[in-house]
């Protein structure tokens, strides 16, 4: 029982870990928590979803056509709500516009396909698999592949190419990198674009786990992934990736041992706890603040 609740756990985890590295990444560069990117998720979600019903690709195809489709719509959020904001108004600014963004997105997904949940189709054989007296689906199994894979992908390019490097550089003083040369509008667009694309698949994966999408479903799942996010260390990429596992976790085990009714109650708590006890987070790092 507690292992196959582990693996459910790490399931559920590895697909906030994809969100929250949305957050982490943005927040890391310029310092913005971007409330609108659970509705990237959710339109990730349904990105698949019609690729998979109206154009009868293949579900790994759809994933990447999610992502491409999410990683232009991140694009063109940051160019049309949050750079004619940047460095010419207060952070509380570009805050509320990426509420409003968030409000936007999913107002129009109800407009366009109405408020009611819709059932992801049957795309993958479902087969289960017995490891002595723990039992795992092929599904749960792809799900933790792709997780991992577009994580390590995005590990190896942040620390090992030259965008990388560029991204590393920002993070740590735009003006300075903006003085070295560093396009820093291009590197904050291709950060979005990175992070919407993770969040797309991370949406992609839930509608197949769970059979359904729905407008509302980036909300909760975006501010699970922002406590993700806090609970590893916001601005950190490897926190992000450990604290979306760690609640996924911990959600799936609170459910399983204490009642389902706490649910949505153990991000929060844990969010809470974090900031009282550890406000960096578990792999963040205390700044200095400047004068």
């Amino acid at each position: 029982m507690f292992w196959e609740q582990l693996i459910n756990g790490l399931t559920l985890g590895s697909t906030y870990a994809l969100i929250a590295l949305g957050y982490t990444m943005v927040y890391g560069i310029i310092q913005l928590i971007n409330f609108a990117h659970g509705e990237i998720y959710m339109w990730g979600a349904f990105a698949g979803l019609f690729l998979v019903t109206v154009l009868g690709v293949n579900i790994f195809v759809a994933l990447i056509g999610a992502m491409i489709f999410c990683t232009l719509l991140g694009m063109l959020m940051e160019k049309i709500a949050y750079r004619p904001l940047r460095g010419k108004s207060s952070r509380l600014s570009a805050l509320i516009s990426a509420i409003g963004v968030s409000i936007f997105l999913s107002t129009l997904m109800v407009l366009l396909r109405g408020p009611n949940t819709t059932r992801y189709p049957e795309v993958l054989r479902v087969k289960t698999f017995s490891l002595g007296a723990v039992e795992i689906s092929s599904l749960q199994i792809i799900i933790l592949l792709v997780a991992f894979l577009l994580m390590a992908a995005l590990t190896f390019m942040v620390q090992k190419t030259k965008l990388g490097k560029a991204m590393r550089a920002c993070s740590q003083d735009l003006d300075a990198s903006y003085l070295m040369g560093i396009n820093v509008n291009r590197i904050i667009s291709f950060t979005f674009a990175i992070g919407s694309a993770l969040a797309a698949a991370g949406g992609v994966m839930v509608g197949i786990y769970y059979n359904a999408v729905w407008p509302y479903m980036g909300t909760m799942a975006g501010l699970k992934a922002f406590s993700a996010a806090v609970l590893g260390g916001i601005g950190s990429i490897p926190g992000a990736m450990l604290g979306g596992i760690i609640l996924g976790v911990l959600e799936i085990l609170g459910v399983a041992y204490l009642s389902s009714s706490y649910k949505d109650a153990i991000a929060f708590a844990i969010l809470i706890l974090v900031l009282l006890v550890r406000p960096q987070g578990i792999m963040g790092q205390k700044k200095m603040k400047k004068v």
